[in-house]
C-alpha cells in the first residue's frame, strides 16, 4: 500500500502543468464559492442585527388583537405586573414602553402616513439605536414642548428641517381626531429607507395626554442579553398579552435565517458540482495519456483493484493540496473584509430599500471551513470513479500497442 501512494503522489506531479491547472481550479472554485458565501451571509446577518437594532428588539408585548388594526384602545393588560417580572428576569438588557398610533405628518409641502411612537426617550436609548442614527440635531431632550424625531427620507418629502414645524394629524382613544403641532429636534437615518420614511418618534408624556391614554401602554419591546436568549425570556413572560419574538414579528427575517445555511451549502454544492466535471475530464485526459503505461502495468499481472485505487488515490491528493490552500485563502479573505468591509455604496439606495446597509462586512461560521473541505474530498472521490472505471475497462493487449 505504501509503494501505491508513493507511485501515485508522484503520477500526480508528472505531468506539473495539468495537476497546477486542476489544483488552481479547485482553489479558485473554494475562494469564490466561501467568499460569495461570506458576503451573502454578512448582508443577511447585517439585515437582521439592525431589524432588531432600529425597531424589531428582540421581543414585543401586545394586546391580543392590537395588531390587527391597531385599535387605540387595545392597551397592554396587567402592564405593571409584566414589567415587574420584567424586571427580575437574568437575560433581560432593557425594555421600552411605547404608545403607537397610525397617523398623518404634514407640513406646507405635503401630506404623508405614518407609524407615531410615544416613547421614554432614555428607555428607548436602550433597545432601539435610533438615537446613533441621528444625522442632525439631538433625541428628545433639548426642546421641552412636543419635540419630534423623524426620519431623514421622511423630512426631505415633507421639506421639514431642525426647528421646523410639522403637524401630526392622529384620533384619540374617542376616535376624536386631533392635529398639533410639533418641533423638529432631530432626523434619523438608518440602513432601512422604508422605515425612514413612515415612522416618528415624540414623547410619552406629550402624546399620552393627547389621548387619554396616560399610564397605559401599547407596546413593550424587551432587548435580551444575546438573541440566543429571546426564547428563554419569552417562555418567562406569563401573560393573557401577546408576547412575540422577532422572528414572529418579521416571519421572513426568521424564514430567511433558519434556510440560510441551506442555502449557502446548496449554492457551494453547485460550484463543487462544476468542479466534477473538471476533475473527470482532466483525470480521463490523463488515463487515455497513459493508456500505454496501465496496459503494461495489466499486462504484468497488476491487480486491478491496484489500478483503481491509484487513480482514486491521485485525484485525492490533488483534492488535498488544493482544499485546504483553497479554505486557508479564503478565510484570509473573509477575515479580511470582516473588519474592512466592501463598499457597495453604488448600489447603496437598493440595499437601504432592503434594510441593509451600503459596505457589508463578511462572516462565516467557523464550521463551514470544516464542512467545505470535507464536501471537496468526497466531491473529487466521486469524480475519480469515473476516469479509474475507464481504466479498468482497458483491454492489456490493445492498450500495450497505443501510441
Amino acid at each position: 500500500m505504501k509503494t501505491l501512494v508513493t507511485i501515485a503522489w508522484r503520477n500526480v506531479w508528472r505531468n506539473k502543468l495539468r495537476s497546477g491547472i486542476v489544483i488552481a481550479s479547485i482553489v479558485v472554485g473554494i475562494l469564490a464559492g466561501l467568499f460569495i458565501m461570506a458576503v451573502t451571509a454578512g448582508l443577511n446577518d447585517q439585515r437582521l442585527k439592525s431589524s432588531i437594532d432600529t425597531y424589531l428588539s428582540h421581543i414585543q408585548i401586545h394586546h391580543p388583537g392590537f395588531l390587527e388594526d391597531f385599535d387605540k384602545k387595545d392597551t397592554i393588560t396587567g402592564a405593571k405586573t409584566i414589567l415587574n417580572k420584567i424586571d427580575t428576569m437574568q437575560h433581560v438588557q432593557a425594555y421600552s414602553k411605547r404608545l403607537v398610533l397610525q397617523g398623518m405628518a404634514s407640513t406646507a409641502h405635503g401630506n404623508y402616513g405614518v407609524k407615531i411612537m410615544g416613547i421614554f426617550q432614555n428607555e428607548e436609548k436602550e433597545v432601539t439605536d435610533i438615537s446613533k442614527k441621528l444625522v442632525q440635531g439631538t433625541y428628545l431632550n433639548k426642546l421641552k414642548r412636543n419635540p419630534i424625531v423623524l426620519g431623514e427620507k421622511l423630512a426631505n418629502k415633507l421639506n421639514a428641517k431642525v426647528n421646523s414645524k410639522v403637524v401630526l394629524n392622529f384620533q384619540d382613544a374617542s376616535n376624536n381626531t386631533i392635529a398639533t403641532s410639533f418641533r423638529v429636534e432631530g432626523i434619523f437615518k438608518t440602513v432601512n429607507s422604508s422605515f425612514d420614511e413612515a415612522n416618528v418618534f415624540v414623547k410619552y408624556n406629550d402624546l399620552a395626554p393627547l389621548i387619554d391614554l396616560s399610564g397605559k401602554f401599547h407596546e413593550i419591546a424587551i432587548r435580551c442579553t444575546n438573541v440566543n436568549e429571546t426564547i428563554p425570556v419569552k417562555t418567562q413572560i406569563s401573560t393573557n398579552n401577546l408576547v412575540e419574538t422577532w422572528d414572529e414579528l418579521s416571519p421572513e427575517l426568521g424564514y430567511t435565517q433558519k434556510t440560510m445555511n441551506n442555502f449557502l451549502y446548496i449554492f457551494m454544492g453547485i460550484i463543487l458540482l462544476a468542479l466534477t466535471f473538471g476533475i473527470v475530464n482532466t483525470m480521463l485526459m490523463a488515463v487515455l495519456e497513459r493508456k500505454r503505461e496501465l496496459g503494461m502495468l495489466l499486462s504484468v499481472g497488476m491487480d486491478r483493484r491496484k489500478v483503481f485505487a491509484m487513480i482514486m488515490l491521485e485525484t485525492l491528493f490533488l483534492a488535498l493540496v488544493a482544499a485546504p490552500l483553497g479554505v486557508l485563502l479564503s478565510l484570509w479573505g473573509i477575515e479580511y473584509f470582516g473588519i474592512h468591509g466592501i463598499d457597495l455604496s453604488s448600489v447603496g439606495k437598493g440595499l437601504e430599500s432592503f434594510g441593509m446597509a451600503s459596505r457589508v462586512y463578511t462572516k462565516l461560521p467557523a464550521v463551514l471551513y470544516v464542512n467545505i473541505t470535507l464536501m471537496t474530498l468526497v466531491v473529487a472521490l466521486i469524480a475519480a470513479v469515473v476516469p479509474a472505471r475507464r481504466a479498468l475497462k482497458m483491454n492489456p493487449a490493445e492498450a500495450v500497442k497505443a501510441i
